[in-house]
């Protein structure tokens, strides 16, 4: 019986019920956490999966998710063979696949779905706050994307001690007086009433504590002795460090060969009765001496191993037993385990330095980066470091602990295990390769505190200190983005051109990395109209991954949207091929930044919304903050003011602390447009001109901004603004070569024009947008174009243009612009009732829904379109569901007749 708990088990019933979802119980130690999810079994009807999530294997890669799933593991044969080998790899259960650990979330989504299709799901966590990282992180990437699928994940953890990225989460509170003396009651009903009410004041409404604390009782406190109590009353201990003490001395007057049984348990959770009986042999003990320690109620011992009654009875083994104990139990252990278990115990025992071991615990770490557990890689390069006798050794380990720390997102502990690699190498003097690879590391530490321009000096260090080509061309690829990408700064400039100095000269890749740099320094210097930087394909062909997306990159500087959008879709499908859920946000990045400049409106905003969500779920605030000022950008176009406001508000919010100018630029962009769309010209002059002269002044986006500055200049009579900075743009427009930029640019002309001269300059853009189609883009020339004509009394060919221009905007989703084109259509004398608009079908979908739907149109089945989309097939198969009435269709072969191009 619970007491107390009524609201809470409510909430759990509700989410019961509905048999989708995820929760976070949390609470301090004994507050009923476990008692929830056991009633979440009881009253679940529904498959049953649980695990306990363990301190001592907390370094163990996916040890937890092993457990969890290894009742239905001969499923995973179901599910799509990257992600099936990705499960089975980091399970240990095939070979080592080097698989992205998020992907290993996305394959643990997939097996829970594929087990749903049979019944509903639940999976218990209990203890979470020491479930291995790797372990955490495919739960709650799991959980985070569960929608409608008959699967719910509860986990409970203690209060901070667990990450809850973003889901709800349930707090547990004291039990009220009158439900701690009912429960009290059920423990302890023959105590009198004066050491009940004791009890329960010492308890401070803690479950646990009024199980634990009568068993503390001496013979004479039980009758109601005045004498103080065992666990001390009065105390201003928590009542679970009074419960803890009691627990220790219960351990404390067992026999020696119990205590001994019960130390091995602790120290090593292993469910294997064989290894635990092994380990107690060592010791002169045996199974059969787990008795006294069951009658106690501190243990259960049964055929899938030993259950401690309370995470805090294994605590309190630790506490009762010495250190000469402790360290017999993990040599007992190492003798009885033959996997990763082994080199962990081994190391405990170890003392002084020891190459063997620090070997050992080296090819540990090196197994699990193959099975994609970084958390667990840094705790064993940190500890192999620790017993290396070779400085330059422990320095290469420090290092290495640091950068997968810094991989899994621990900046914290990365940042500690840096300062010990520096110590050392300050001491020894270090140069060369390993020096540069801890000063590749530092940098990374840089940038997260928000300090991208010392990363770009101590780049500058790292590639000065090494000569191993490979190295030196990684670390000024960073070195040259990482100038770029900071806000504006006096040192920025300088430290561009220092990186383009420092690379190396010769064909192939310092070729490439050397174009790259100097594309980046020649924007920083205002010069980049001048003297546009281009790599022909052959050089791009076979580009590292950070390189390709430079590369890429650099393509918004030349206006090529085209090769751009090309070279993000295949960044973001290799990515997608081969499992790199990590790289993932950053590639879509790059694609929805494309698509949105390139007038595909419709598809920016899914893909921004799938990188989001993504970028969320893999922890990658800089990319999530990118992503959202694109959003706010596409919002602004639509004219949606909240979403415009809400998603520049999150982009600068993500950044806002890292220094980093893109994601700003974006937002600030955004507000612009917003502006723009609800014509507002001053507020759009006076936020570019701030703009385009403050701290993200060097943003490759400004030369698509720049023609709503000079619409709005225009329209508000101020034309010499214009006049003033067109010869920089007509610069940099001639330089691209490209016919849609060129189009603009004959727009904005063709608006400065006397009339005598418009007409021709109009014509002209039309007929450049038709060689580069840009919807957008087009479709405002057509606006504007139309206007002049309405203007000059030709209005039937105004009213073309007009509506033209409005059936694009409705196709694109952008309402203001549509809505102007419609008001000018009315004043052209063209009778246009509202339900006479042409709308867009595909307009009352969400962005995920269209994603889906442009993919089932493709005869793609719903497995293969959530393998693309990381979603399940069952969250597929529901945004069809609803998809299908928003288009008035009822079957799959029906959406070929949908308009689906951008």
């Amino acid at each position: 019986m619970l007491y107390g708990r009524q609201a809470e088990l409510s909430v759990i019933d509700e989410l019961l019920k509905g048999q989708s979802g995820a929760l976070i119980v949390r609470g301090e130690a004994g507050i009923g956490k476990s008692a929830l999810l056991e009633f979440s079994e009881v009253r679940a009807s529904a498959r049953v999966l649980r695990v306990t999530g363990v301190e001592s294997e907390s370094d163990l890669p996916f040890a937890a998710l092993h457990l969890l799933l290894r009742p239905v593991l001969e499923q995973a044969e179901a599910l799509p063979p990257q992600q099936a080998e990705a499960l089975r790899g980091a399970l240990g259960l095939g070979g080592a696949t080097g698989g992205d650990r998020f992907l290993v979330g996305l394959a643990t989504l997939s097996l829970l779905v594929e087990l749903s299709a049979s019944g509903p799901v639940v999976c218990l966590v209990d203890d979470a706050q020491w479930l291995d990282g790797e372990s955490a992180d495919a739960l709650l990437f799991a959980a985070r994307r569960l929608h409608a699928e008959p699967v719910v994940i509860l986990f409970a953890a203690r209060e901070a001690e667990f990450p809850s990225r973003g889901l709800p989460e349930l707090r547990l509170g004291e039990l009220d007086a009158e439900s701690a003396r009912r429960l009290l009651d059920d423990q302890a009903a023959d105590l009198p009433p004066a050491v009940r009410d004791r009890l329960v004041a010492e308890a401070g409404g803690n479950p646990l504590a009024l199980i634990e604390l009568p068993r503390m009782l001496t013979p004479e406190q039980r009758k109601g002795a005045l004498t103080p109590l065992s666990f001390t009353v009065g105390t201003t201990r928590p009542a679970t460090d009074r419960v803890l003490t009691g627990f220790r001395d219960r351990i404390s007057a067992l026999p020696p060969a119990t205590r001994s049984c019960l130390l091995v348990a602790a120290l090593d959770h292993h469910d294997e009765l064989d290894v635990i009986a092994s380990a107690a042999g060592e010791l002169g003990a045996s199974l059969a001496d787990f008795a006294p320690a069951e009658r106690a109620g501190l243990v259960r011992v049964g055929l899938d191993g030993v259950a401690f009654h309370h995470p805090l009875v294994r605590t309190a083994v630790l506490l009762a037993c010495d250190i000469a104990a402790r360290m017999a139990a993990h040599r007992a252990l190492s003798e009885a385990t033959e996997d990763d278990r082994r080199a962990w115990h081994l190391a405990a025992v170890t003392l002084q330095a020891d190459e063997r071991v620090a070997g050992q615990l080296e090819c540990l770490a090196l197994r699990a980066r193959q099975r994609g557990g970084q958390a667990a890689v840094s705790a064993a390069y940190a500890r192999a470091a620790e017993l290396s006798a070779d400085p330059g050794q422990a320095v290469r380990r420090w290092t290495a602990a640091a950068d997968a720390a810094a991989e899994a997102g621990l900046w914290q502990r990365a940042a500690e295990l840096v300062d010990r690699a520096r110590h050392r190498a300050e001491a020894m003097a270090l140069k060369g390769p390993a020096l540069a690879e801890l000063i590749c590391v530092r940098a990374k530490l840089e940038v997260e505190a928000g300090r991208p321009l010392q990363a770009v000096r101590l780049l500058h260090e790292g590639i000065e200190a090494t000569d191993d080509l490979p190295t030196r061309l990684s670390l000024l690829g960073m070195a040259g983005y990482y100038a770029w990408a900071g806000a504006a700064h006096p040192d920025q400039l300088a430290l561009a051109r220092r990186t383009v100095e420092l690379c190396p000269d010769g064909d192939g890749l310092p070729a490439v990395v050397r174009t790259i740099n100097l594309a980046f320094s020649l924007i920083l210097e205002g010069d980049e109209a001048t003297r546009l930087v281009y790599l022909t394909p052959d050089q791009t062909g076979a580009l590292p991954p950070e390189l390709r997306f430079l590369v890429t990159f650099q393509g918004m500087g030349r206006a090529d949207n085209d090769g751009m959008l090309d070279d993000a879709t295949a960044l973001v499908e290799e990515c997608r091929a081969v499992g790199r859920l990590g790289r993932m946000p950053q590639a879509m990045t790059l694609l929805a930044v494309v698509q949105a400049l390139s007038g595909l409106h419709p598809s920016a905003r899914a893909t921004a919304t799938a990188g989001l969500s993504l970028a969320a779920d893999v922890g990658q605030p800089m990319w999530r903050g990118y992503l959202a000022g694109v959003r706010a950008w596409l919002a602004a176009v639509a004219g949606a003011e909240e979403e415009c406001a809400a998603m520049a508000e999150q982009a600068i919010r993500d950044v806002e602390d890292r220094r980093w100018m893109p994601a700003a630029c974006w937002a600030e962009c955004a507000r612009g447009m917003l502006d723009f769309s609800l014509g507002r010209y001053e507020a759009v002059l006076e936020r570019l001109e701030r703009a385009m002269t403050g701290p993200t002044r060097h943003a490759f986006l400004w030369r698509y901004s720049w023609p709503d500055y000079a619409e709005a200049a225009i329209r508000t009579g101020d034309p010499r603004r214009v006049r003033d900075r067109l010869p920089r743009f007509t610069e940099w427009v001639e330089a691209t070569g490209r016919a849609g930029s060129n189009a603009v640019l004959h727009r904005i002309r063709a608006m400065l024009a006397p009339d005598s001269e418009a007409g021709a300059l109009y014509e002209r853009a039309l007929a450049l947008h038709a060689e580069d189609r840009h919807p957008f883009d087009e479709a405002r020339t057509r606006l504007v174009h139309g206007e002049w004509l309405r203007r000059n009394r030709r209005r039937t060919e105004a009213r073309t243009q007009l509506q033209a221009a409005m059936e694009a905007f409705d196709r694109l989703g952008a309402a203001p612009w549509s809505a102007r084109a419609a008001a000018e259509l009315r004043a052209a004398g063209y009778s246009l009732p509202e339900s006479a608009r042409a709308e867009d079908p595909l307009a009352v979908l969400t962005p995920q829904e269209l994603q889906v739907v442009r993919l089932a149109v493709t005869g793609a089945s719903n497995r293969e379109i959530g393998a693309q989309l990381f979603l399940s097939p069952r969250t597929v198969a529901s945004h069809l569901y609803k998809a299908f009435p928003k288009l008035g269709v009822t079957a799959r072969a029906e959406l070929a007749r949908l308009p689906l191009g951008d």
